[in-house]
């Protein structure tokens, strides 16, 4: 069992937790709002899940889900995630967050940012990329034929393992899309961002294996 810590429990937070609880994992949520805020997710999600501060929601986890604006990478507890495989779901929009120069210029990704945040963490960029009602819709157990793929990036190889392990337990395989400096080829806008799974207006999604997911990283350009 493995206890996840959610770092912005809205859409996609939540969606990884009612996953995670489902295959048998403690959860932890948190937000910008207080853990007081989370009473009726806590309930939804029963005797697994607990609400706490985003510093103790960090403390208590194995693996740690990140799911807030870019804009608010500063507000992230560093300290306790020293140390914690990361899951930044995150996608950079410059109409919500405003300009990020060196994002807007492609020197550097998001996830990079946000690793040099948490520079003591091991920062893996996953779940980005699939609408959350496909991401709920579309899990399956090992084995199925119609198992979808979700790309993941990152620096750590045993941080991607981890992640890897995580995603088998909830239904997903996973495909590995290079390192953070790569993930640019999963972020808004390019041919994996949410293709793959199917238009937004079926909520069930399509199942997306291996070779689509790699076909949609390999035809993404700058």
């Amino acid at each position: 069992m493995t206890t996840v810590g959610i770092i912005g429990s809205g859409q996609i937070g939540m969606t990884v937790a009612r996953l995670a609880v489902r295959a048998g994992h403690r959860v932890v949520l948190s937000n910008s709002r207080g853990p007081e805020t989370l009473v009726g997710a806590v309930a939804e999600l029963g005797a697994q899940a607990t609400a706490a501060a985003s510093v103790d929601a960090a403390s208590a986890a194995d693996i740690v889900v990140i799911s807030v604006p870019v804009t608010a990478f500063g507000n992230l507890p560093v300290a306790a995630l020293d140390g914690k495989t990361v899951i930044d779901t995150c996608n950079y929009g410059p109409e919500r967050d405003g300009p990020i120069p060196e994002l807007d210029d492609a020197s550097i990704t998001s996830s990079t940012l946000l690793q040099q945040r948490l520079p003591g963490a091991a920062v893996v960029k996953a779940f980005n990329s699939i609408f959350h009602k496909h991401l709920f819709a579309l899990a399956r157990p090992a084995g199925a034929d119609d198992r979808s793929v979700i790309p993941i990036a990152g620096d750590s190889d045993a941080a991607k393992s981890a992640v890897t392990g995580l995603f088998d337990s909830i239904g997903y395989d996973t495909f590995d899309a290079g390192s953070l400096a790569d993930s640019w080829r999963q972020e808004t806008g390019t041919p994996v961002w949410g293709t793959p799974y199917g238009p937004y207006s079926d909520e069930q999604g399509a199942s997306a294996g291996a070779d689509a997911i790699r076909a949609a990283l390999a035809a993404a350009t700058r």
